[in-house]
């Protein structure tokens, strides 16, 4: 049975609800049956009684987002259809301050009490050092947590880096431009970025160098303003390196610097600069540090008890050594 429903548009400006020339409202009307259409400040809905329903409860979460975000576009939209269909709109009951970013698929949030901190940490401080085990979610959310800063106009560019440590940061024998020297090694924040960005708006910005994934030695001599900055797999860092990367912040930037001290690639006996930074820089205000543990991993349910094993594996041979 037919059914016709009108919704105010209150508290929030309908262009920025509606988007440009409408196009959150076109999100709307390709993902529905029903007759959707604007009469001033009121969303007129006409169709089956469910979906109608459920556009309601879709353009409620619209406006909460907007609230919320200053900004919704029509990646925000399209999330919040599918969670609407798929029954899964459970960010309104936790609170819009649980979700870390909006992606064409689904909301990236923190899953455990570890992930928890670190969200926290990440919006109220302008370092912070996340160590942790592998699978425990470091680098992806510090991505996240990048594209939302970026999302929401709070920086205008982001710069993603590793330590190239097989190659010993001389890139210079490698076949090829400096792309395909060091993409090998920069695969895993591709992969977070592309999960998070439409593809051709992510290489759009790359193009313009919004966003650029580099390796560690190319930050030499950067002053980076109005950026959030993110050095991964920092326990392959040398003491200097280290330095050298947290002195490239400028103006209104922020950093995250994730790595497993478990897992130091340096080649003879170099002391880690992500080991070393936690005796240097505790008692620094506005740097904190977060640590992860196998609670935290959220990959495949081995993951935990491959992390434990090894634990286990090497307490043991510690203690009869």
């Amino acid at each position: 049975m037919a059914e016709s429903l009108e919704i105010p548009i209150v508290g929030v400006e309908p262009l920025a609800l509606l988007g440009i020339n409408d196009s959150n409202l076109k999100v709307l009307t390709h993902n529905f049956d029903s007759s959707i259409m604007v009469r001033g400040n009121t969303i007129q809905v006409k169709g089956n009684a469910d979906e109608v329903a459920q556009i309601e409860n879709v353009v409620t979460e619209m406006v909460y987002t907007l609230k919320k975000k200053g900004s919704l576009d029509e990646q925000d939209v399209e999330t919040l259809v599918r969670l609407e269909k798929s029954g899964s709109m459970e960010h309104r009951e936790e609170g819009l301050d649980s979700v870390i970013l909006f992606t064409k698929s689904d909301v990236i949030k923190p899953r455990t009490e570890g992930q928890e901190r670190y969200w926290k940490l990440a919006r109220e401080n302008d370092i912070v050092f996340s160590v942790g085990p592998a699978g425990t979610g470091k680098t992806y959310m510090a991505v996240a947590i990048a594209v939302a800063a970026f999302k929401n106009r709070e920086v205008s560019k982001i710069v993603l880096c590793r330590p190239a440590v097989e190659a010993g940061e001389s890139l210079g024998f490698l076949p090829g431009d400096l792309k395909e020297k060091v993409d090998p090694y920069l695969t895993p924040l591709y992969d977070a970025l592309y999960e998070m960005l439409p593809v051709e708006k992510l290489r759009a910005l790359m193009d313009q160098k919004i966003i650029e994934i580099v390796p560690l030695a190319y930050m030499r001599g950067r002053t980076l303003n109005n950026a959030f900055v993110i050095l991964d797999e920092a326990q392959n860092t040398t003491t200097l390196q280290m330095k050298m990367f947290l002195t490239r912040l400028g103006v209104n930037s922020k950093a995250i610097i994730t790595g497993d001290v478990t897992q130091i690639d340096l080649p003879g006996h170099q002391e880690s600069g992500l080991v070393q930074c936690q005796e240097i820089l505790t008692d620094v205000e506005g740097i904190k540090f977060v640590y992860l543990s196998p609670r935290d991993v959220v990959r495949h349910r081995l993951v935990k008890d491959i992390i434990r094993a090894y634990d286990e594996y090497g307490t043991e041979r510690q203690n009869t050594a």
